[in-house]
């Protein structure tokens, strides 16, 4: 059963910055358009950011220009560079495939960003 790994989470201040890496099995990263989610408590999981294969990236309006998704096939690993954090960034950050159905859901990584 195929389940993302995520980590790099944690507690910063308004305007810090954290890494998120995202680790898979096998060639899932290689194979797949890749994306970050969040869920924040109380609202549902909402896309972030993905990548193509080819390594083309979208991001939703609210954290383009501050967040970055980038890939390394190699390591068989997806990334998520996250600047000018802001509260309401504050989340559990899953990533998974981009295309449905998802693969299973892991653990995610909490971001808390304090004011």
């Amino acid at each position: 059963q195929v389940q993302p790994v995520e980590s790099g989470g944690g507690l910063v201040q308004s305007g810090g910055s954290l890494r998120l890496s995202c680790a898979a099995s096998g060639n899932i990263v290689s194979d797949n358009d890749m994306a970050w989610y969040r869920q924040a408590q109380g609202k549902q999981r909402e896309l972030v950011a993905y990548i193509t294969r080819g390594g083309s990236t979208t991001y939703i309006g609210s954290v383009k220009g501050r967040f970055t998704i980038s890939r390394d096939n190699a390591q068989n690993t997806v990334y998520l560079q996250l600047d000018s954090l802001r509260p309401e960034d504050t989340a559990v950050y899953y990533c998974n495939r981009r295309k449905w159905p998802p693969f299973s859901w892991g653990q995610g990584t909490q971001v808390t960003v304090s004011s």
